[in-house]
């Protein structure tokens, strides 16, 4: 799984998550889901998986595995009362008595066939796996997954024929990249599990899979709310600040910096002290609370005065938080701190723009 953190102090810690390898895969079943809006059908299996083979069964369980980050979790809901969710209740079924995965695996398959009627959702495999001995929390812990692989690769085959060879093209699934899952662990039932995702297609399905089949939300802990802070520091700083203010692409690099420090060297966050450390205009506060209103309403849900720091989710945060100055095609420049160090221009002669660096030492 994904590298998972602590925060301990002033110090992020980093570990990859061990025992995947010792994971069993129990049963799999998997059933053929299209999308009924192009008169794509919805084919059930009557039966599990035979996995005689332990090479097959170790590739699809870290296919299926390996890309959930068990530090980002969700849990079932429901508008009125949680045991009319369905994916819920037919997992809680499973897990009461796993001799039910047929049956409510294809219960599974047709509610998402039911909800696979936008025109960009993907004919694909609808996986349904039960695992036993899964590292989660300190412990070993049941867990049930739903899988959805929608795209194929084109893969090379070469055999032998007779005294030469021959190439032969195969459509297949690629095992290192997963679609769609939710990893379900057996724990928290009554607040709807807890629930890992993964959705690689979001964008091009209008999130069908997490708002309509599953419908979960994240559980509002401190990996939550640090994400989502983090989240909205970066829309900010790249869609409304250069909008409203005046200013040059390393301003908003040094504000980028600003933010992500003061997530980095902090334990607790609180709202009026990130203001004033990061923010430093009033009317730049002015603006970003503004903002920080529209996106909790987009988004429904409000972010806490003050919370914990979480040190996983500014470590995933870091890495796409932008500090590179793009010159045309010419120059990168990497901006780590200190903008009063960089003065920008306006040369005449050239009739060109230009960035001035002051340093001590050239390494």
């Amino acid at each position: 799984m994904n590298f998972l953190g602590r925060h301990v102090g002033r110090t992020l810690y980093f570990c990859r998550m061990t025992g995947i390898d010792s994971v069993i895969l129990k049963e799999v079943i998997v059933h053929k889901v299209g999308n009924p809006t192009r008169g794509e059908s919805l084919q059930l299996s009557p039966n599990t998986l035979t996995l005689n083979d332990h090479t097959v069964r170790g590739l699809l369980t870290k296919y299926f595995l390996s890309p959930f980050n068990d530090q980002e979790l969700h849990h079932f809901t429901h508008l009125s009362e949680l045991d009319l969710n369905e994916v819920y209740r037919y997992v809680g079924r499973i897990f009461e008595d796993p001799d039910n995965l047929v049956a409510q695996s294809q219960l599974i398959a047709r509610l998402l066939y039911e909800k696979s009627t936008h025109v960009k959702v993907k004919e694909g495999e609808l996986y349904v796996a039960l695992f036993k001995e899964v590292p989660f929390e300190n412990g070993y812990i049941t867990a049930l997954g739903i899988f959805k692989s929608e795209t194929k690769e084109t893969f090379l085959k070469v055999f032998p024929h007779g005294q030469s060879w021959e190439v032969i093209s195969e459509e297949g699934i690629d095992i290192r990249k997963l679609d769609k899952g939710c990893l379900i662990f057996q724990t928290n039932r009554d607040e709807g599990y807890k629930v890992c995702l993964v959705d690689t297609t979001a964008k091009h399905d209008t999130q069908y899979w997490v708002r309509d089949f599953l419908q979960v939300e994240p559980y509002a802990d401190s990996y939550h709310n640090t994400h989502q802070y983090l989240d909205l520091c970066k829309d900010f700083i790249k869609n409304e600040y250069p909008e409203k203010f005046e200013v040059a692409k390393s301003d908003q690099i040094d504000l980028m910096n600003r933010s992500m420090d003061y997530f980095k060297n902090n334990e607790q966050f609180t709202e009026a002290q990130f203001a004033e450390e990061v923010l430093h205009h009033p009317e730049v506060r002015e603006s970003f609370l503004e903002y920080k209103k529209n996106y909790e309403n987009a988004k429904e849900f409000a972010f806490e005065d003050g919370f914990d720091i979480h040190g996983a989710a500014v470590q995933k945060q870091s890495k796409v938080f932008k500090t590179v100055l793009k010159l045309d095609k010419n120059f990168h420049v990497y901006i780590h701190g200190r903008r009063d160090l960089i003065e920008r221009g306006y040369d005449e002669m050239t009739q060109k723009k230009y960035y001035k660096l002051y340093f001590e030492e050239e390494t």
